[in-house]
């Protein structure tokens, strides 16, 4: 059984306010949670409808029904089991290979996406701007699907911290040189901008390598890709050429 008192934190954990001040989060299905089991993220809590997890400690464990389950759940169709974790300390940054930055990210959807997408293409750095969305957004680690917890991300001063790299800053823009006939390093910084403008003005000074992927559409009429699938052509480009 869930308590009132758990209904309320775990209520309170939808936004980011009460996650960072009590330091905790929360994920929704069995493999997402799985995943964070067999990492080094801290459980605080599950919670299942089913006789599962046998590994996980009784005293971690509670058997709920669905009609509790959905009073703590973030879905609008509940799968069978949420888990509250404790927010790990930020990593040191990984200031070697290739290192995706974003800037001003705010679909949830679009960065939990993302994410996987490092997974898969083994970049291990992410560095996000303090106005992307959080990566803690239970719609976040929903979309990730288990990646957060093999992928660094660091939220900070981007444009400080492009200021003072070493590294190649490479840039997505609607014009400049095209990815399919760039020469690509496999030490460098990737920029991907907000889903609506872009790359900002501010961020745009510190690269030096401006990219585009090319149209081939006959009327070319499309204005844009979304910034998640753009990411994955980026990365694919990248590591074929590494």
């Amino acid at each position: 059984m869930v308590s009132k008192n758990q209904i309320k934190l775990i209520s309170s954990l939808h936004q980011k306010k009460h996650r960072f001040a009590n330091q905790l989060f929360f994920a929704e299905g069995v493999k997402v949670i799985q995943e964070l089991l067999e990492s080094n993220f801290e459980l605080e809590q599950l919670f299942t409808t089913l006789n599962d997890f046998q590994e996980v400690k009784t005293s971690k464990r509670t058997i709920i029904n669905d009609q509790e389950l959905k009073k703590i759940s973030a879905l609008s169709t509940p799968n069978t089991c949420l888990a509250v974790f404790r927010m790990p300390a930020e990593n040191k940054i990984i200031d070697s290979g290739l290192i995706l930055a974003l800037d001003d990210i705010r679909d949830p959807g679009n960065l939990g996406t993302i994410l996987r997408l490092c997974d898969w293409f083994g970049i291990k750095q992410i560095i996000c701007s303090k106005e992307t969305v959080d990566i803690f957004n239970p719609k976040v680690v929903q979309a990730t699907m288990g990646s957060i917890a093999r992928v660094n991300v660091n939220y900070l001063d981007l444009k400080d911290f492009l200021d003072k790299t070493q590294l190649p800053v490479f840039g997505t823009f609607m014009n400049g040189d095209t990815i399919y006939r760039s020469d690509l390093p496999q030490n460098g910084i990737i920029i991907m901008g907000n889903e609506a403008n872009g790359i900002s003005s501010e961020i745009e000074k510190t690269v030096t390598t401006r990219l585009t992927i090319p149209r081939f559409g006959e009327l070319q009429k499309t204005e844009s890709l979304n910034v998640a699938t753009a990411t994955a052509i980026i990365l694919s480009e990248f590591k074929r050429k590494s």
